[in-house]
């Protein structure tokens, strides 16, 4: 079972190609300026198992699976059951982590069992002070792309720009995914707000 604060099928906004964007739920580094603190808490969200999300997956017609947060690899034992699901279904994992790959490797046997399975990695904790402006997919310029199979190597996410990915659902929900600046998610806040103004209406 896997705490997961949501799931997004069929998005192209984080990553290359179509993809399930899973946001994991709890995060122990809890940066500042995270664009996520609502995933902070270990004990939000709910609990999923590893095979229906990769049956939904599959069903979308994905290529790969996202795995984001909140902190994945606060849940290793889960995260690495998930990727592991899959990689054997034939899908490709991308993950995120504030944490850096040495960091990540030298820790128990779960983590390391974890990024085995894992293609590609984007290491490194959200500095708000040090914005990125060149690629996409990352908010600050100390993250780094670590490509940890041959899956994605042609992938370069300098010059590429961010996509972001808006659904509005019968009820009105609105589901956001890709990465915005502050002023970018000032902006789409209030025109997210307008249309629940609409709505009502």
């Amino acid at each position: 079972m896997l705490r997961v604060g949501r799931i997004l099928h069929g998005t192209t906004a984080e990553g290359p190609g179509l993809r399930t964007a899973v946001w994991f739920q709890g995060c122990s580094i809890r940066c500042k300026g995270c664009v996520n603190p609502h995933l902070f808490s270990p004990r939000g969200g709910k609990l999923l198992p590893v095979a229906g999300i990769i049956e939904d997956s599959i069903a979308a017609g994905v290529e790969g699976l996202t795995l984001i947060g909140g902190e994945p690899f606060d849940q290793p034992a889960a995260g690495h059951a998930l990727a592991a699901a899959a990689r054997a279904a034939g899908l490709g994992v991308i993950a995120f982590s504030g944490y850096e790959y040495q960091t990540l490797c030298d820790r128990d046997d779960s983590t390391r069992a974890f990024l085995a399975k894992v293609d590609l990695l984007v290491d490194g904790p959200y500095q708000d002070w040090n914005p990125e402006t060149n690629r996409a997919l990352v908010g600050s310029g100390n993250q780094r792309f670590i490509h940890l199979t041959d899956r994605y190597k042609n992938y370069r996410p300098e010059g590429v720009l961010n996509r972001v990915d808006i659904r509005v659902r019968p009820d009105g929900t609105i589901e956001v995914a890709g990465f915005l600046d502050s002023a970018s998610l000032k902006d789409l806040s209030s025109l997210t707000s307008s249309a629940r103004t609409l709505r009502v209406r």
